[in-house]
């Protein structure tokens, strides 16, 4: 799991804003419209990063549609 972290945070072009995504769900939960906000991203953006972040499993979610919460999986609360 960690080389999998790595790759998408160091080998890849979006690795920054996924950094600073993971970093603010360490903090708390956020919805993307807030994670939006938050870190000056575009909506589609952030929606995109999130779902690689999702797909690979460095968060979950709750919720669906525009209610989505996004937090940390368990792996990465570690």
């Amino acid at each position: 799991m960690k080389r999998v972290i790595w790759w998408l945070i160091v080998g890849t072009k979006g690795g920054v804003n996924r950094a600073r995504i993971i970093r603010a769900l360490r903090e708390r939960p956020f919805n993307a419209n807030q994670l939006t906000e938050l870190l000056g991203l575009d909506y589609k953006t952030v929606r995109h990063h999130l779902k690689v972040l999702q797909d690979n499993k460095i968060i979950t979610s709750v919720g669906d549609r525009y209610g989505t919460v996004y937090f940390l999986s368990s792996y990465m609360e570690e």
